[in-house]
């Protein structure tokens, strides 16, 4: 009965398998089999690096696309693995409280290198392929959709907006959270609308206005607010 219950706990204790898992495999292994079946028909000399103009500005061969898919899907991998373990890991003991949305957020930015990674063999294939306003683009989305989500983010030292004051004050942590996910999200629809319509050159600089903005605006904020907590109190 014992042995029983004993291997029972064992079986328990083993890591499950969920369904977020087998997503951002399938996601991060996507860009290897589209490479491996557009390889022969890739030149030689490939685009490796993209100016602010999001056109190429160095070449190398195309082995190489192997090595930058290798060390965007280490990042994927190792991200994932953060945010899927990060309530366990967590001081705080919070961050249990937001594992849906760190599984929100680890899928998000796996899908974003994904349609980078696929973006880079586009340009390989095409050599005349633009990525400045499809990088934009992407980018506001990505920031809207972040944005969306921040206000749903518990207090923890991994994820978020952690300044010394929202770190310090969960009161502090959640009124930051919730204009910083207004200004993200606004942010994210101005860029992605601004590479639409913009030029590249306009574009970049639209992206990295607003990316100042969005960071600078909810770190400010955060002392504000926590400065005028402790005046009242």
């Amino acid at each position: 009965m014992d042995d029983a219950v004993h291997q029972k706990k064992e079986i328990n204790m083993k890591p499950k398998l969920h369904f977020y898992d087998l997503f951002i495999l399938a996601i991060i292994i996507l860009p290897f089999l589209y490479l491996a079946y557009k390889y022969p028909q890739l030149p030689a000399v490939v685009p490796t690096h993209f100016g602010l103009n999001g056109k190429p500005d160095a070449t190398g061969d195309k082995s190489s696309l192997w090595q930058i898919l290798g060390i965007s899907g280490v990042v994927s991998i190792l991200l994932f693995l953060l945010m899927r373990f990060l309530p366990k890991i967590d001081p705080k003991k919070s961050a249990k409280y937001s594992a849906p949305v760190f599984n929100k957020i680890a899928v998000a930015v796996v899908l974003l290198l994904c349609a980078i990674n696929f973006i880079i063999i586009l340009a390989a294939e095409n050599g005349s392929f633009n990525t400045g306003n499809t990088m934009t683009v992407m980018s506001g989305v990505f920031f809207a959709f972040m944005g969306n989500i921040m206000h749903s983010i518990k207090p923890n030292y991994f994820a978020g907006i952690r300044t010394p004051w929202t770190l310090e004050n969960e009161e502090t942590w959640r009124k930051t959270h919730q204009l910083g996910g207004k200004i993200w999200f606004a942010g994210g629809i101005v860029i992605a609308a601004g590479g639409l319509v913009l030029s590249s050159a306009a574009a970049t600089v639209l992206l990295i206005t607003a990316i100042l903005i969005m960071t600078l605006v909810p770190v400010i904020y955060s002392y504000t607010y926590f400065k005028s907590l402790q005046t009242k109190s």
